[in-house]
């Protein structure tokens, strides 16, 4: 068998394949299904600093080749998690990634400072979720504020960090560049995309909160080519997922320079695709004659 390890920011994973935080919860009920052990990782469910019912209904909404979201963060809250369900998840046998979200910057400090104090392996910082003290834009749209954060984080944790950023930009290299000049161990994308679909008979917006974000097939794409954008400019190691369904998407993305893999939407339609990428890789290195997966990151050759 080839070697399916890899290091991202001294933690080892056992294979690159990690599920994508908010598709996967925190894993109870796929563990009725497979060892979670099987996974390189899991980034769990969105944690806020208290506890979130989200979003009104209906916050779901199917597309073409893809799906719409505005679930709103539903969580139990940071205290919860550690008390009720990190406790299992360690258990697992695999990474666990705790994804942090905040409305303030004193949100994701005071969020990030019960994670340092827990057993999680690594952090990864939403930084897609509306600033509410900066007039509802996104702390992820600006170099400022994602530098801002990062570097208040950054004091607060000596845990390995990841930066999850969103597309939703003009350039997404700038906002890794600057993640990576404030303390990002590593940096994760690409999040949803903005999007939003309309009942023509209602003519009302099919989600309550009008628009939501967008992911599954139809943005891997976009996502491939922001992670070799992204892959070029910094030297953190980065962590690709958006649209990855199968395999041979897997090895796409870590073509493009992803020294691992997040696989989200895929679950919804699969219970197993995560299982079946593992497994798909491996066959791939073997039958390629490639001893590590790590030999083929960032190996595109370009015209």
């Amino acid at each position: 068998m080839a070697d399916l390890s890899v290091k991202i920011a001294g933690v080892e994973f056992k294979n690159p394949v990690i599920t994508a935080s908010g598709t996967f919860g925190f894993g109870r009920e796929y563990a009725e299904l497979y060892p979670l052990e099987k996974l390189g990782g899991i980034s769990c469910k969105g944690i806020t600093l208290k506890e979130r019912l989200g979003n009104p209904p209906p916050r779901i909404a199917e597309t073409a080749s893809g799906i719409l979201n505005s679930v709103g963060l539903q969580n139990p809250g940071v205290e919860k998690f550690v008390s009720e369900d990190l406790g299992w998840l360690k258990q697992q046998n695999t990474v666990i990634i705790a994804n942090s979200a905040g409305h303030s910057l004193e949100d994701y400090c005071k969020t990030v400072e019960v994670l340092e104090a827990s057993d999680v392996d690594m952090i990864e910082l939403n930084l897609s979720c509306p600033n509410v003290k900066e007039g509802g834009i996104n702390f992820g749209t600006s170099c400022t504020s994602v530098e801002n954060v990062t570097r208040e984080v950054r004091k607060r944790t000596s845990k390995p960090l990841i930066v999850k950023l969103t597309p939703n930009v003009t350039d997404i290299t700038e906002l890794a560049l600057a993640a990576e000049s404030a303390g990002a161990d590593s940096v994760s994308l690409i999040n949803t995309l903005t999007g939003m679909k309309i009942d023509i008979n209602t003519r009302r917006p099919v989600l309550r909160n009008n628009t939501g974000g967008l992911s599954g097939r139809a943005v891997l794409p976009v996502a491939i080519r922001m992670v070799w954008q992204v892959a070029n400019k910094v030297k953190i190691p980065v962590i690709g997922m958006g649209g990855i369904s199968t395999w041979e998407d897997a090895v796409e993305m870590m073509l493009a320079g992803a020294s691992a893999i997040q696989v989200g939407t895929a679950i919804f339609h699969d219970v197993y695709a995560p299982i079946k990428i593992v497994d798909g890789l491996n066959a791939y290195l073997n039958k390629n004659g490639i001893a590590s997966v790590n030999d083929i990151v960032g190996k595109v050759q370009v015209w």
